[in-house]
């Protein structure tokens, strides 16, 4: 799968071990990079769904469009679609077989 990042600075964290220790810890350096890897090696966005240790899934309420996979309790790894259109279902859903490529937006709590 494509990876693209919401800004540059997040794409340099990203990409540079060094620093993405330095900005979030080893423990959780080392599940961003597991995360991404697995994001990279994947065809389409469905294949995340059988590796049941990312629970990759949408979020809803305010992050309407955004998905998620688990890092370290409680963060989580924050992305959205990047196709142009965005693979959509006939019932309005994402259709994860047709998404191909997605934006990095951010390491958050999805819970506060």
């Amino acid at each position: 799968m494509d990876i693209i990042f919401k800004t540059s600075k997040l794409e340099k964290i990203c990409n540079d071990q060094k620093l993405l220790v330095r900005t979030h810890g080893s423990q959780m350096a080392k599940l961003m990079r597991r995360r991404l890897d697995d994001l990279r090696a994947a065809t389409c966005l469905e294949e995340m769904r059988y590796l049941k240790q990312t629970r990759c899934h949408e979020l809803h309420g305010n992050k309407a469009g955004q998905l998620s996979v688990d890092l370290d309790h409680p963060y989580r790894l924050i992305f959205q679609a990047a196709n142009n259109p965005v693979p959509q279902r006939v019932d309005g859903g994402l259709d994860w077989t047709k998404i191909t490529a997605i934006m990095i937006i951010g390491v958050e709590d999805t819970h506060e």
